[in-house]
């Protein structure tokens, strides 16, 4: 479409750029290579071609262009990666146009909606009486005026509809905005979900606002400290993690990720010049979220309450992180302070803790031997029950018999004792099923489709040896195998999807031109006989429906044609 806001898009972006802005790529050749962010891998089988602006994984067969890379890794729908993409590339789609209509979306909407109550609690937040003495609170715990504007914190009137009646103002309907997640309807009426809290708006990874988070203040009566927006179209408390927009780049140029827990702990740690750090705000980690961390590093420094006889959901989110081969180190923090309090007191202290991180196992015995005397036997007992677990489910035999080794030193005792014991701890495969499952696994290949892709990479990487497939060959294969097939034997270049994915992978594998034409028959012979066993499988399915029927001259006939198959075979196949 000539002229078409797709166009434009495509010709102002290079999808490298695109892809690279949500994972690490490295340089491979002509064209860049990654891990794969939908599946679960440690070798890159991820690719990008700059010159054919497409990508793809030869591991789940996921792939195409900067859409439908934005669709899959945000998960939204076109119309979305369209807005998402014209921002990026500084095109205007014009609200009154044909193409703005065919595209804008009930998400797009609620974009609308939470971007505009961002724009009201910041208002709030400078305006109003109770807004300024929040901003005065925020400014006392260490937040500067810079934070403030960057992060667009607000305020929320402690009024029942003040937000909706503005909304509704604007033209929103009371239905998308209940679905927005900034008010509540009960009992047929719509009132503001935040009411005298301090707001933090929650971002996407292209800084667009698609929930929020109200901190109680003044003490007005709220039950919760911090009350967030509900899922919703826009926003999944699984899959967000406060500051990971702007922090992104940052964690790939460091190559490590400090995590919080708290608002005001991620805007004072950056503010310190930490701006590598994201924060869960007091959800337990997900595999969502490490999946979307794991594209930019993957190295975790946790700097919150790790009691690990304490919070289970903690627990369960650092031994996820560990089964996702995450390296994780742990920042002590001084008993009863987070992070925002240690870095608006000192921020020496700060940056002495996050260099003085220690390995995940290194804080668990520490912990697990601060808490019990080694030197009694209930002590030890207690020692054990909290670190045989741990040490059960590190996958690397080599690291776990080291831990062993150190606990039987700490403890004084046999390493084959310790061993016994640890053989009669069960482990409870959390980490196998549901929480590591991958979110699109990779695709297993027929023979068939192996032998024809395989022909396919020979046929593009020597073009001249293409003439060994006669025409007749050209019929055992699938349609569009075919077609590439048929399309290089005339010297053309054909126009389709399998051609830009084969002709890729040829581009980057290493095929040796000695010996083509025998693999060649090898591949179109062994497709031969694939066909021909289907062929004959076929007539075996037709004997026996023949038999069932009685039909005993249908049974000889098709018996004869079963033997004249298998001779052919044996003549020209073997």
């Amino acid at each position: 479409m000539p002229g078409s806001p797709i166009e434009e898009i495509k010709n102002r972006l290079d999808i490298v750029e695109v892809i690279g802005s949500y994972i690490k790529l490295q340089k491979a050749g002509a064209n860049y290579k990654a891990l794969c962010p939908f599946h679960s891998e440690k070798t890159p089988s991820f690719f990008v071609s700059p010159s054919r602006q497409i990508w793809h994984c030869f591991g789940c067969s996921r792939g195409g262009d900067i859409f439908r890379f934005v669709m899959e890794i945000e998960g939204v729908e076109f119309g979305d990666a369209l807005r998402i993409l014209a921002q990026k590339a500084g095109v205007e789609l014009k609200p009154r146009s044909p193409q703005w209509q065919k595209f804008k979306t009930e998400r797009q909407r609620l974009y609308e909606i939470c971007e505009l109550s961002t724009k009201f609690f910041e208002k709030q937040l400078a305006g109003s009486p109770n807004g300024k003495r929040a901003k005065a609170y925020l400014l006392k715990r260490g937040i500067s005026e810079e934070s403030i504007k960057k992060w667009r914190l607000g305020w929320a009137p402690n009024q029942w509809r003040a937000l909706v009646d503005f909304l509704l103002s604007r033209g929103y309907k009371k239905g998308e905005i209940v679905r927005a997640g900034v008010a509540i309807e009960k009992e047929n009426t719509v009132y503001d979900r935040f009411r005298g809290r301090i707001i933090f708006p929650i971002f996407d990874l292209n800084s667009q606002v698609i929930g929020f988070s109200g901190r109680e203040f003044l003490g007005l009566g709220q039950k919760a400290k911090y009350i967030n927006t509900p899922n919703t179209l826009l926003y999944d408390k699984s899959r967000a993690l406060y500051g990971l927009d702007k922090a992104k780049m940052e964690i790939r140029k460091r190559d490590y990720c400090i995590l919080v827990e708290g608002n005001v702990d991620l805007i004072m740690a950056s503010q310190a010049g930490d701006e590598n750090t994201v924060a869960t705000c007091g959800t337990a980690l997900t595999p969502y979220q490490l999946r979307v961390l794991k594209r930019y590093s993957n190295n975790l420094l946790v700097a919150f309450d790790m009691d690990i006889a304490g919070e289970a959901a903690t627990k369960r989110g650092i031994e996820l992180a560990q089964s996702l081969g995450f390296d994780i180190r742990v920042v002590r923090l001084p008993y009863g302070k987070d992070p925002a309090e240690i870095i608006l007191d000192n921020k020496k202290d700060w940056k002495a803790a996050i260099e003085g991180a220690v390995s995940i196992f290194d804080f668990y015995f520490d912990s697990a031997f601060g808490q019990a005397d080694s030197q009694t036997p209930e002590g030890r007992k207690k020692i054990l029950g909290i670190l045989l677990p741990l040490i059960k489910r590190i996958p690397n035999k080599i690291e776990q018999s080291d831990w062993i080794q150190k606990l039987s030193k700490r403890l004084r005792a046999r390493e084959e004792d310790i061993r016994e014991e640890l053989g009669k701890i069960k482990s409870d495969g959390r980490m196998s099923h549901e929480d590591s499952k991958e979110s699109c696994p990779p695709v297993k290949k027929t023979r068939r489709e192996m032998l024809e892709e395989r022909l396919a990479l020979l046929a593009l990487k020597f073009p001249q040896d293409v003439a060994i497939i006669s025409d007749k060959d050209l019929e055992l294969f699938s349609p569009q195998i075919r077609e590439l097939l048929s399309a290089l034997k005339k010297g053309k270049i054909p126009k389709s999807e399998v051609f830009n994915i084969l002709s890729f992978r040829a581009e980057m594998e290493k095929l040796e031109k000695k010996d083509v034409q025998s693999e060649m028959n090898f591949c179109i012979n062994s497709i031969r006989s694939l066909n021909l066993k289907e062929a004959i499988d076929e007539l075996y399915l037709e004997i026996k429906r023949a038999e069932e029927k009685g039909d005993l001259k249908r049974v000889e006939q098709l018996t004869e044609r079963v033997h004249h198959l298998i001779q052919y075979g044996k003549e020209n196949l073997s």
